[in-house]
This record gives structure tokens, sequence and C-alpha cells, in this order.
């Protein structure tokens, strides 16, 4: 994967259920669900991958390139 839009059509056609992920500016699902794994860019610079759960971002990992995010979305989500 090397680009959100990329990334938010295979998740669709793996058949991800669209509540599952948000990805900033691709797929940001409205209402916001209660809980989701998340791609979004970084104040200052770089990508930030993470699980919302009860209103608070947790991340997981930071990635130097929207490709490492990317991947690494996907890889949360298993597939």
């Amino acid at each position: 994967m090397t680009d959100r839009g990329a990334l938010e059509r295979a998740l669709r056609e793996a058949g991800v259920p669209a509540a599952y992920y948000w990805i900033e500016g691709v797929h940001e699902p409205a209402p916001t669900p209660p809980d989701f794994v998340y791609l979004r860019t970084r104040p200052g610079g770089g990508w930030e991958t993470g699980v919302y759960e009860r209103g608070s971002y947790e991340p997981v990992a930071t990635h130097d390139t929207e490709a490492s995010a990317c991947a690494h979305l996907r890889g949360l989500l298993g597939v």
C-alpha cells in the first residue's frame, strides 16, 4: 500500500466493515463509531496508527512515510 486511497479501496474490497477503521481525509465515518483503528497525520509531520476507544485516541505506532502507515493499518485489520 502506498497511499490512503488505495488502502481504503483494498479494505472495502476485502469486506472490512466501514465502521472498523478511520483514515484521515479518505474514510471518516459519521457518526463516529465507538471504537476503530485509525491512520492520521502527526502534528509536526509523519503518520500515526492506533486505536480509538471510549472517546480517546491511543497511538500504537508512528511512521515516517504514508506507505508504512498504510501497511501497518492494513496489518492491524488482518488484511
